[in-house]
């Protein structure tokens, strides 16, 4: 596919500085972009590369120095570039139906244009969308519901009665629905306590590889549109995520806990149950979160508080060996000081 500059910047909403006729096929990076291809510059650190790259045209913020190379203005230099991604590089869906050696089972609903790749597995009362895929190894349990243009990556399970909205992306080895950890104690020994509920995934969302999303207890785990959740991360029963949350690797949100919207959860945090964190709320790496989080607070640290208050501590905590010999070395002189006053008296 080739694409002149100027096509370009009406698909991105941007203004051309420079020939805009030029053509380009294919994207690289600052370093490696080549003649025939487009860049982008999203961080200013590295606007010097602009005068150096190879590209046939770079996409840069307004005001950034174009070093008389063919640029397109916009505002969002990032985001542009991933439109580009997915207008070169994205290749249509061409639906290849039930596939032989899947198996579907014989009142399973499907809309038009689904591909079902050999090996799946699509259980009892099952309803799937438009253009829905199921790669190999993805396993619907009886009474799941997938919605339009939906894909399931390898090795996806889907436990019963979960529902899943449109456009939703789905990767490798994550589990939709499995049992939430409840369990009640009875003298030594633990009584399970059935999970009934299930987990609902609103349109536009997207999990990444090895997760696991619990169904409830009793009513629903409730992933909102437009959330991102990373690979390795576990959502423990009757949780709610709200619209437009990230959720970073390796992350564990524990039961009953509701985040609001646009919340940002870096990687390895951990959060404990029946929690509220407010809308706009962003936390750091390795964070401990012990308490609800009113909206809009930045938080880092084990256990999570302010960020700059964090900052503050963590610039201390390479000194503190020398702070504690300064401490040993002034109470002993304390101690001789007194000592000396004692025998004054």
């Amino acid at each position: 596919m080739e694409k002149t500059l100027k096509e370009l910047a009406s698909l991105l909403g941007g203004k051309v500085i420079g020939d805009e006729n030029a053509v380009v096929s294919s994207l690289g990076t600052l370093d490696e972009a080549m003649e025939g291809q487009i860049t982008f510059l999203a961080n200013p650190k590295y606007a010097g590369k602009v005068a150096t790259t190879r590209a046939t045209a770079v996409i840069v913020p307004p005001g950034a120095d174009r070093f008389n190379r063919n640029v397109i203005e916009v505002r969002n230099p990032y985001l542009a570039f991933a439109k580009l991604l997915s207008l070169f590089h994205v290749k249509p869906i061409v639906p290849k139906g039930v596939m032989e050696g899947s198996f579907v089972a014989e009142n399973v609903s499907m809309g038009e244009g689904v591909t079902v790749y050999p090996g799946a597995y699509v259980g009892e009362g099952v309803k799937l969308g438009k253009k829905v895929v199921l790669h190999p190894g993805v396993v619907l349990y009886e009474g799941v519901e997938v919605g339009d243009e939906t894909i399931l990556h390898a090795n996806v399970t889907v436990r019963e009665g979960c529902r899943i909205g449109s456009r939703v992306i789905i990767h490798s080895g994550t589990v939709i629905g499995s049992d939430g950890f409840g369990y009640a104690p009875d003298g030594k020994a633990y009584q399970k306590i059935p999970q009934i509920g299930i987990v609902v995934i609103e349109d536009d969302v997207e999990i990444g590889a090895s997760t696991t999303i619990d169904r409830a207890a009793l009513g629903l785990t409730l992933i909102r549109r437009g959330t991102k959740i990373d690979n390795l991360v576990q959502i423990a029963h009757n949780c709610v995520i709200g619209e437009n949350c990230i959720i970073v690797s390796q992350t564990g949100i524990s039961g009953s806990t509701k985040l609001g919207e646009h919340v940002t959860i870096g990687g390895q945090v951990g959060i404990v149950g029946h929690l509220e964190i407010g809308d706009n709320v962003m936390v750091g790496a390795k964070s401990g979160v012990h308490n609800s989080i009113p909206s809009g607070k930045i938080l880092s640290g084990y256990p999570a508080f302010p960020h700059k208050e964090w900052l503050k501590s963590a610039s201390i905590f390479p000194k503190l060996p020398e702070m504690r010999k300064v401490m040993n070395s002034l109470e002993k002189r304390i101690q001789e000081l007194e000592a000396k006053l004692a025998e004054k008296n």
